[in-house]
Order: structure tokens, then sequence, then C-alpha cells
């Protein structure tokens, strides 16, 4: 919750917000659609990449809703000035996706890419138009396709929305010269080969490695490669080198920048290492180009932005803090991408459901809504009869309404199953029940979640205890790099920041101090870690000892280290043996401080001494 001083900052920024095209400010418009959420199951692709950084921004009020556009898909008309009507066409069959996304696609995900990528070239298009009307800021929440080429596709890019949105310009009559800055951590080379022509459109790109296309010869064009393992210096250094004079002798009028954030260290593909300082000196210096002084003068060239590559659950916060800083003067810190997810849903569950941040209840293809009604639910307990609330509080037409409004059902969706079901159990002893099936024909179980109030394991607390919590996507298998986890019969769902997050709703709704959980297994527990603490001291001492050695490995050989005995106590000798003890997220102000108070840590570093262990080497090793 806000504290009033918190409150009072966000309306000071929301009046500065207000006042900025009155006060010389730049004006800052933002493109974005929920269709830009496609799912990659087997790419370290973050779907709600721009939907956090929206959430991030709104949450600081930094966000001013007049400036917030939905874009419509970009035209065939326009794409085919872009690309040839034979690549085009070919997009319609799931075999030519394969070599551009590097696995086979089902045939609805298939679509869904293809719709997502056209309204992401849709958004750079309006963002373009944008920033040359307002003379001033545009971020498109996504695109920077820029491996899309004439006629094919490369690297997961479909269609080269820059290259859209500049034919757009010019059917719309302006001349001026543009300039593409890319600095994604990989070549430019689709943007650059559609305009290498192009006397008109300059292409810059510094990249780890470049891929000059045959015959390829850029009438006006500048690709550095810099190799691996590049850090802030070296990167800085380059772009300070070759970017001002290009500024300078093109003389561009517009300016297109593809900031990629796989450059940053810790990029799940990248192979970089820039920190976030980097990243963020990085792009201060290419708007200090495109708005700071030029040589004839102050210039203040529109300025269009994309986010282009980032790969992995971090790779949102670049853009967040960079946005931050073009907003209000100053970086602002993102939280960690799990908190992200309960601001997002706080937000969303208080008001902020317009169709730019969440989308419209969505019905099945058959009409049908998502099947969460009176006599639904009655008849699933045994017969006609009204059923009783959910936690004592919710009806079964206010948890649907809840679950569209905060966009859970369209995740579920997002994910391959177009008609979730759900179902209500209201007569175990154990707690009340919500599944979540794929279907009508409730063949397929997603996810199943028990949970009830406790009031018990801590007196002076009042808990949403969750007694069992099961996600699992029947139609996924499992990969080397994402094995079966003990306990696991399909590959997880990736929806456990969702469903934490609903919980932390519950807990507001009922004013209860947080949401409890008790993993029985250690991969569980590491999951809930990014959010959760253990109640006791001494439980935390413990865990943070394991995690000290198995936080080395991937999830999937910590957790079978673990079963198989390999992690030792050192105290002992003996395997260590997992302990299913209880974590929390702290909700309640009272909670909160308890858990961050120096007296909890004291008594765990108090603890500590009590725990150590160490990995056994494996058999096979």
């Amino acid at each position: 919750m806000d504290s009033p001083w918190r409150s009072f900052k966000k309306l000071l920024r929301r009046g500065r917000l207000r006042l900025a095209p009155h006060a010389g400010w730049p004006r800052v418009d933002f493109v974005y659609g929920r269709e830009y959420q496609t799912d990659l199951p087997a790419v370290s692709h973050d779907s709600r990449r721009g939907e956090r950084i929206l959430s991030f921004l709104d949450w600081e009020g930094l966000l001013d809703r007049r400036f917030l556009h939905h874009p419509e898909p970009a035209t065939y008309r326009l794409l085919r000035r872009v690309h040839t009507d034979e690549y085009l066409e070919s997009l319609n069959q799931t075999a030519t996706l394969t070599p551009i996304v590097g696995f086979d696609m089902a045939e609805r995900a298939a679509e869904r890419l293809v719709e997502g990528q056209r309204a992401m070239a849709g958004g750079t298009v309006l963002a373009a138009r944008l920033a040359l009307e307002s003379k001033g800021i545009a971020a498109n929440l996504g695109g920077g396709f820029h491996h899309a080429f004439a006629g094919k596709g490369a690297r997961f890019c479909l269609f080269n929305d820059v290259a859209a949105a500049i034919t757009d310009l010019r059917d719309n009559g302006f001349g001026g010269p543009i300039l593409t800055v890319d600095l994604d951590l990989h070549d430019g080379d689709g943007t650059r080969s559609l305009f290498a022509r192009d006397p008109t459109v300059y292409t810059f790109s510094i990249h780890n490695q470049s891929n000059p296309q045959p015959g390829e010869e850029a009438v006006a064009s500048t690709a550095i490669e810099l190799g691996g393992g590049v850090d802030d210096k070296t990167y800085l250094d380059a772009i300070r080198a070759h970017l001002p004079p290009v500024f300078a002798s093109f003389r561009p009028e517009l300016v297109i920048y593809l900031a990629g954030c796989d450059p940053a260290a810790g990029d799940e593909i990248g192979d970089w290492k820039i920190s976030s300082q980097g990243m963020l000196e990085r792009d201060r210096f290419v708007l200090h180009l495109s708005r700071g002084l030029g040589r004839s003068g102050p210039r203040r060239l529109p300025l269009v932005i994309v986010l282009a590559g980032g790969y992995g659950q971090r790779s949102w916060r670049y853009s967040a803090r960079f946005l931050s800083y073009l907003l209000l003067g100053r970086p602002v810190e993102p939280p960690t991408t799990d908190e992200s997810v309960v601001m997002l849903y706080r937000q969303l569950a208080r008001g902020y459901g317009e169709p730019e941040l969440t989308s419209e209840p969505a019905a099945s293809e058959d009409g049908a809504d998502w099947g969460l009604t009176d006599e639904d639910i009655g008849m699933a307990l045994g017969g006609p009869r009204r059923p009783r609330r959910l936690l004592g509080y919710y009806t079964p037409q206010g948890l649907e309404l809840a679950l569209e409004r905060t966009g859970f059902l369209d995740r579920l969706r997002a994910l391959g199953f177009p008609r979730p079901v759900a179902e209500l159990d209201l007569d175990n002893p154990t707690g009340d029940t919500v599944r979540f099936w794929a279907d009508r024909r409730k063949a397929d179980l997603l996810i199943e979640v028990r949970m009830r109030v406790d009031r018990g394991t801590a007196p002076d607390l009042a808990l949403l205890r969750a007694e069992w919590l099961l996600l699992q996507n029947p139609h996924a298998q499992p990969t080397p790099e994402r094995p079966l986890l003990p306990g696991q019969r399909h590959p997880g769902l990736g929806m456990l920041q969702d469903v934490m997050a609903l919980m932390v709703l519950v807990c507001d709704r009922l004013q209860l101090d947080g949401v409890l959980f008790v993993p029985a297994h250690y991969h569980t527990a590491a999951y809930g870690r990014k959010l959760m603490r253990s109640l006791d001291p001494v439980d935390e001492a413990r865990l943070r000892a394991l995690r000290a050695v198995l936080d080395r490995l991937p999830l999937s050989e910590a957790t079978h280290a673990m079963e198989s005995g390999r992690v030792i106590d050192t105290h002992t000798g003996d395997p260590a043996v997992w302990q299913p003890r209880p974590l929390v997220y702290p909700v309640s102000q009272r909670l909160r401080e308890r858990l961050e108070a120096g007296d909890y840590e004291r008594q765990v570093a108090e603890a500590a001494p009590r725990f150590g262990f160490a990995l056994r080497q494996a058999a096979n090793g």
C-alpha cells in the first residue's frame, strides 16, 4: 500500500507530466497492445516485457494516459512495400516459422506469433507518426525486428517494423533523412539490407558479430563488430567515437533508436558484460545526440524508441530505468521482476483496467465465457444449489470478473488454452480449492490451488495458507534444459508469479497479513524464495546455508542433488534431508516490519553457525 508521502510524490509527478507540453519538456508517447504478449516456450523471452514497463511507470506516477496509445496491426498493403509477396504468403505455413524461431510450433501458437509481431510492427508505425507529429519522443514497447529481410525472416524476426515505419512516413510525404541507431547486441543486418541503396536512410549498428550479406554495399551505413565479452568502457568508447560524426555529417531529421537490452550482463542469450549503469549511459548518450545541442544550435529531433532484443526475466528493467530517466530527468530503480507482477495485479485490481494494460473479457471460440457460473459450480458440487463463497468472500461471478480484469485468464489463453474452465470445490476440510482446466472436457488440469485462512501457525497473524499448489502444462514436453523435477508429471506452466500475485490480492481484500506456503521440495522453495522468507529465523538460516551451496547449480540439478543425498551436512557427515518449513510473503506492514527488522536478522545470524553443507561429487563425475 502507498504511504501518504509516496502518494503525494506520485501526484506531483503526474502534475509535471501534464505541464510538460507547456513547459518545454519533451512530450513522450507510448504505444503498447496486449497482442504483444506472445509466449515462446522454448526461448528465454519475456512476453510481458512491455506490460511490466508500463506498470512500473504507472506505479511511479510517470505515465500520462493521454499519451498512451493502442496500435492497429500493420496492414499488408504496407508490409508488401517492405517484404515480397512470396515471403508474406509463406508465413501462413508453420514450417516457414521453424527456421526463424528454431523449433516447431503448433498452428495456433504460430498464428499468435504472426499476429503479435504484426501488431508490434503497427506499433512502430504509430510511434513514428506520433514522434514526427509532436516533434517529441515516442516509444513502442515492442518491435525492433531488425533481422527480417525483404524475402525472409531470421532469429525471431518476421516483419521488419522499422522498415515498415520508414516506408509509411515516406508514403505520407516525409522526405527528410532518417537515422536508425541500432544498439542491440546483434547486427541489424535485415534493416541494412532493406535500405542498402537508399542514401536517405542511414543504418548505424554496433554489435558483437557482423552478418554481411552477399553483394551488400550499403550507401549510408556504419556496422561495427566488437566481438564477445565486451565491457562498459569498450562499448561506450565505441559509441562515443563513431556515433557523433554520423549525426554531424548525415544531419538526420528523425532518429529511430533500437534500444536493445541484450548487451547487458546476465542476458540469457547475450555474451557481453555491460552493467546497468553502462546501459543507462548508452541510452542517455543517444538521447543527448538526438535531443541535445547540435552544431548549429539547439536540436530537438523526433525520436522513436523500440525495445529490440533482451532475453530473460530481467531485461525489462533496463528499458524501465531509461524511460523513467526520460520522463523524470533522473532514473528510478525498478522493482524485481517478481515484485513487478504483484505490483501489476494490484494496479489492475484497483481499477487500472484500460485496454492498454488489460484486455476486455474475451469470449471463447464458441461464444461462451470461461464457464464459472452459479449453475456450473452448483453442479460441480453435486447438484443445482447456490454455492458458498470462496474463502467466505468471493462469489463465482466476482472471482471470474477479478480473473478477467487482471488478465490472468488471458495469460492462460496466451499459453494455448483459449477456453479455460474453472471449478470450485468448497467441501474439502483442508481448504477451498480452485481448479483450472484446459477446456470443458476437464481432461487436462492446468492449475490446482487449495487454500485456507490460517490463524494458528503464528497466533498473532492471519495468513492465507496455500495447502496445495499445482501448475502444469500438459501440452508441453520436458527438454534437456528444463527436465521434469521431483513431483512433476508435466513441465511447469510458468505462472507461479501470477498465482502468487492473486493470493496477495486476496490478502489485500481480506486484510490478511501474508501468504504462507510449505514447500515439499527444494525447487519449490527456490522459486518461492524470490518473493518469500522463512517465518522462523532458524529455518531462514538453514535455507540460506543450503542456497549457498545449491545456487551454483541449475535448479533441476540442485533439486536432484538434494533428493539423491549429494548434499552433505558438514556437522554430521550425513546426507541432508529436505525439511518442509513455512515460507511467507509479507503483505501487511507489521509482518513486513517483522521480517525486515534487525532482530530477525540477528536471530538468523546467531543460528547460522548451526548449519553447514557441502556438495558431494556425482557418481558419474
